[in-house]
């Protein structure tokens, strides 16, 4: 993938990794857009990050996702990369939980509904420019779940088979379809210090743009190489390491 000269839209890339990636597809050359829910979050993007344009939009909502194709088509219709990586995590124990389900439903909502329907929105409009591609962000617990976060696991496994999927359907297409899977990454993912533990933001990224750069369609990092690398042996294994702690 050319990193430079693009118009690349970013869900949720206020902040973590989507942040990061917006600053490194912006000292690549490119421009970058930035979506999420919190006008606030986005005016500190756009300090930190000279030159970021932001558009507040909640992908929750199937008409934000509309009405952000629309705005996409009107304003910036160069607009060639689509990076789906906006997600909420939430740590569930199913047999007390007491949510409701609206609450519940959201992760699902945010992980996978949204992906997969802006996926489908832009499709015919990423058809039309020049070096097109969807990135979806996954994780590596796509591979093998964390059982304190069985939901957002899910919902992950789910993105990443929708991403196999559509790259083999668009595959007689100009557009690409590219997968990065995070390992933990100390970000606010979940909350305020639950991934303090992970690995730093700014490394991660460094080696994602680096590898996707290079041409690859399907990157990890650390664990989440390891795991989208595995055996079905080796992540039963795993899934017993890690959920046994």
């Amino acid at each position: 993938m050319n990193l430079a000269a693009n118009t690349v839209l970013i869900t949720g890339g206020a902040s973590g990794i989507g942040f990061a990636l917006a600053e490194r597809f912006v000292k690549a050359g490119s421009t970058v857009i930035v979506c999420g829910r919190r006008a606030d979050k986005l005016q500190e993007a756009e300090q930190k990050l000279p030159g970021l344009i932001t558009r507040v939009c909640d992908v929750g909502v199937a008409a934000e996702r509309v009405a952000l194709l629309a705005w996409v088509r009107s304003e910036y219709p160069m607009v060639n990369v689509l990076v789906n990586n906006a997600g909420i995590q939430n740590r569930v124990q199913l047999a007390t939980d007491t949510e409701a389900w609206e609450t519940r439903q959201q992760e699902i909502t945010i992980n996978v509904d949204a992906p997969i329907h802006l996926s489908i929105l832009f499709i015919n409009h990423l058809r039309e420019q020049p070096n097109p591609a969807i990135i979806n962000v996954t994780s590596g617990l796509a591979f093998a779940p964390a059982a304190f976060a069985p939901i957002y696991s899910a919902t992950k496994a789910a993105l990443h088979s929708f991403t196999l999927s559509l790259r083999h359907q668009l595959k007689d297409t100009q557009i690409k379809v590219l997968e990065i899977v995070p390992p933990a990454v100390n970000t606010d993912l979940g909350g305020p210090g639950l991934h303090n533990f992970g690995v730093p933001v700014d490394a991660f990224a460094d080696s994602i743009m680096e590898r996707l750069g290079a041409g690859e369609i399907e990157v990890g990092y650390g664990t989440s190489e390891r795991n989208r690398r595995a055996s079905r042996n080796e992540l039963d294994d795993i899934f017993q390491q890690m959920n046994n702690r």
